[in-house]
C-alpha cells in the first residue's frame, strides 16, 4: 500500500507512479490511499489500481482516516505500507501500525534539512530515499545506515520520434543552438541566475537561443520581466507549462538547469535519456545524476564565470554535445549496472523489502484476500 497526501502531481507523485506500474508488472499486487481530489488518484485508477479516498487535511481529519486506513490495511493484509510524505506519514503508518503490518516504509523525497525524525523512525521501520545525498541526511541526523536505502527514481523508454517541433513553434532556423530548461519556476531552481549568465553570450552568439519550459508564480513573472529588462525576448523563450516534455527536449542542443537546492534532479535523467548534454550545478543529489566530464558539465553554486564557461564549451563544440549525449543515454540503458531504468528500481525494492521482513520475523508468503 501506496500512501500520498499531496493532490497536486509533481516530481514525488511521478515517482510513486512509476514504481507502481513497474512493481505490478514484476507480479506484485499494489494499492494506494490518496486524497479524493488528488491528480494522482486519477492517474492510477486510469492505470487499473484500487485506490483508496480518504481525507488527510486538517486535525479533524486525522483520527477518521487513520481508522479508516486501519480497517483497509486489516482487511488487506498487506506486507509492506510505503508512505512518501510527513502527513501521510502520520496517518498510514501510525494505521500500519494499528493493523501490525509487517514493515512500514517512508520514501523521502525531500533535499532541505531533516527537522524531526518522528516520521523516519518512530512510526516507520525503514526509510528509503532517492540519492545518496538525501540518505547521508537522514544518517547524519540520526537514522541507522542498515534502515535506511537509496533506490533511485527510473526513467521510462522514449517512446517519441526524433523530430521536434520546437524549432518550427519558435520560428528558429536549422543552425540555432538550443539551451533548455524545464523546471517549475521556484526561486531555488535559478532560472534569473541562468538568463543572467547567458546574456552576454547572446551577443557573442547570435545563434544562441536559450528556452524555458515551466509555469509557477510570483517567478515567472518576475523572470518575464527580467528578460523584458534584458531586452532579450527573442532570444529567452518562456514557453511556461507544457504536456509535451519529450517532444521539446528533442529539440534542444544543451540541457541547462542552475539549481540551488536538489534531492536528485530526475530532468537530469530525461534529457539524458534524449540523449543532451547537461550543464548542472554541483549541488544536493545531482552529481549522482550524471558523471562530469563524462555525461554532462558540473559548476559549482553561483561560480557565473564556470557556467558561461561549460555552456560555451557545449555551445561551440557540436561533437563534444553528441558524444555526452550519446554517452548519457547509454549510462541508463546499456550499462548492465545502471540504477535507473524500471527494472533497477524493481530489483532494489525487492531486495530492501524482502532483507528488512526477514530481519522482522517476515517474508512475503501473506497473500492478498
Amino acid at each position: 500500500m501506496h500512501s500520498e497526501a499531496a493532490t497536486n502531481f509533481g516530481g514525488q507523485e511521478h515517482r510513486i507512479f512509476k514504481e507502481m506500474l513497474a512493481m505490478r508488472e514484476a507480479g506484485h499486487y499494489l494499492e494506494a490511499t490518496c486524497q479524493p481530489h488528488a491528480t494522482l488518484k486519477t492517474r492510477l485508477e486510469q492505470e487499473g489500481f484500487v485506490v483508496h479516498a480518504i481525507e488527510m487535511d486538517g486535525y479533524r481529519n486525522l483520527f477518521r482516516a487513520v481508522t479508516k486506513l486501519r480497517g483497509i490495511l486489516n482487511q488487506g493484509r498487506f506486507d509492506v505500507v510505503n508512505t512518501h510524505s510527513r502527513r501521510d506519514t502520520i496517518i498510514a503508518a501510525t494505521a500500519g501500525r494499528l493493523a501490525k503490518v509487517p514493515l512500514i516504509v517512508r520514501t523521502r523525497h525531500l533535499a532541505n534539512p531533516v527537522r524531526s525524525l518522528l516520521s523516519y523512525t518512530w512510526l516507520p521501520h525503514c526509510v528509503t530515499t532517492d540519492s545518496e545525498y538525501v540518505r547521508k541526511q537522514l544518517i547524519d541526523k540520526g537514522v541507522s545506515p542498515e534502515r535506511v536505502e537509496t533506490i533511485y527514481t527510473p526513467v521510462l523508454p522514449n517512446t517519441t520520434d526524433d523530430h521536434s517541433s520546437l524549432r518550427e513553434e519558435l520560428g528558429l532556423s536549422a543552425d540555432a543552438v538550443i539551451v533548455g530548461c524545464v523546471a517549475v519556476m521556484r526561486a531555488n531552481k535559478g532560472h534569473r541566475e541562468l538568463i543572467q549568465a547567458m546574456a552576454p553570450l547572446f551577443a557573442q552568439r547570435p545563434h544562441l537561443h536559450l528556452v524555458l519550459v515551466g509555469s509557477g508564480e510570483p517567478i515567472f513573472q518576475e523572470v518575464s520581466q527580467l528578460v523584458q529588462r534584458l531586452n532579450l525576448q527573442g532570444r529567452v523563450h518562456l514557453m511556461g507549462r507544457r504536456e509535451d516534455i519529450p517532444n521539446l527536449m528533442a529539440g534542444f542542443d544543451i540541457f541547462c538547469l542552475a539549481t540551488r537546492l536538489e534531492a536528485s534532479g530526475m530532468v537530469f535523467l530525461e534529457a539524458a535519456n534524449a540523449r543532451l548534454p547537461v550543464v548542472a550545478t554541483a549541488v544536493g543529489g545531482v552529481p549522482e545524476m550524471l558523471e562530469d566530464g563524462l555525461t554532462g558539465l558540473l559548476v559549482k553554486l553561483d561560480d557565473v564565470e564556470s557556467l558561461q564557461k561549460a555552456l560555451l564549451k557545449l555551445i561551440d563544440t557540436p561533437s563534444l554535445r553528441k558524444q555526452m549525449g550519446q554517452a548519457g543515454y547509454d549510462r541508463i540503458w546499456n550499462n548492465l549496472v545502471s540504477a535507473f531504468t524500471p527494472e533497477a528500481l524493481v530489483r532494489h525494492t525487492e531486495v530492501c523489502y524482502r532483507t528488512w521482513l526477514h530481519g522482522r520475523g517476515y517474508g512475503l508468503n501473506r497473500h492478498h484476500a
